[in-house]
């Protein structure tokens, strides 16, 4: 059985620069781009719910200062509905823990994408040496 490992400075030199490109390794670079484009518009997507949670927090600091009896203007959809402030946290609330739950997953996902683009690298890495460059 063949081991996978990084290949040394001499290793490299004496593969020279003509290397076939086989299927498979097309096929595996091709993934790496998938998974590269695929980890790109999660991060943007983990950015905006990043933000959309701060502003939450900093709605739902504001509220706290607000009297019981006051009715605040809160957004559902494209409409504002005036509610009482107990119900408007409460909605506040359950908004943050299913944005936090949504973060959440988005970070699994990036962790294993990272992960099998990492595994990717390494075996291409092996093959190709210095002459391929997978640095996103």
């Amino acid at each position: 059985m063949m081991s996978r490992r990084m290949l040394t400075k001499e290793e490299e030199d004496a593969m020279g620069d003509e290397i076939e490109v086989r299927r498979e390794d097309q096929d595996k670079i091709n993934k790496f781009s998938r998974l590269h484009q695929h980890e790109l518009s999660i991060e943007d997507e983990l950015k905006a719910k990043n933000k959309e949670k701060e502003e939450l927090d900093d709605i739902t600091s504001e509220l706290e200062l607000a009297d019981e009896d006051d009715t605040v203007p809160y957004k559902i959809g494209d409409a504002f509905f005036h509610l009482q402030l107990p119900q408007a946290q409460e909605m506040l609330g359950s908004s943050t823990e299913r944005l936090e739950e949504e973060i959440s997953e988005l970070e699994d996902k990036m962790g294993n994408i990272r992960e099998e683009m990492t595994k990717l690298k390494v075996e291409l890495y092996a093959r190709f040496g210095k002459t391929i460059n997978l640095e996103t």
